[in-house]
């Protein structure tokens, strides 16, 4: 059985293969196979330092809001300015101990029933090896729980339900996302 990603339900759907598409596939995956050994940009990336690698891995594990707002809008939330307005309120604005030592931005805790990507849990929250982990197991706990939400009005009924334990919590995101402008940032 064969899955594509719908971004539009942010769900996986079952996709229908035949003989044709098959052998498109393996004509496709032939020429990557003898275009990949003509040029080969692994040789480049052998050609750097120990130091250079760690150096190209911190740059790209780095984070910036600008960083999250692409990974945000790569991964086709339905209402990314809530999810960026839950990152503030979650992190401290970036700040919080769980954020810094946990690259958990969203305050999640270690998920036991649906798919995550978390290393284990630290001061009760979810560990993970950099903040774009964090993002995507956001958008699994998403796809998970809030694939059905219609409205924005749904989506904080549920954050409200289930998210958070502070009764304040929804109207914190609002003032946010209102003060930060965050809807023009999608």
């Amino acid at each position: 059985m064969f899955y594509k990603f719908n971004k539009e339900t942010l769900d996986f759907e079952r996709v229908n293969v035949t003989k044709k598409s098959l052998f498109g596939f393996g004509f496709a995956v032939g020429l990557l196979f003898v275009f990949g050994f003509t040029s080969n940009p692994a040789s480049n990336v052998q050609n750097l330092s120990k130091e250079e690698k760690l150096i190209v891995i911190r740059e790209y594990n780095e984070f910036s809001e600008a960083r999250l707002i692409e990974q945000i809008k790569s991964l086709n939330f339905r209402y990314p300015h809530i999810v960026l307005a839950q990152s503030y309120q979650e992190s401290g604005h970036y700040n919080s101990t769980i954020f810094r030592e946990n690259n958990n931005m969203f305050g999640m805790k270690e998920a036991v029933v649906r798919s995550n990507l978390a290393k284990g849990t630290n001061r009760g929250h979810a560990m993970y090896d950099n903040w774009q982990e964090c993002v995507i197991d956001y958008a699994l706990y998403y796809s998970t729980y809030l694939s059905d939400i219609k409205t924005e009005g749904e989506y904080f009924e549920f954050l409200k339900q289930n998210y958070a334990e502070d009764p304040t919590y929804v109207t914190r995101l609002k003032s946010i996302i209102k003060t930060r402008n965050l809807k023009e940032k999608f």
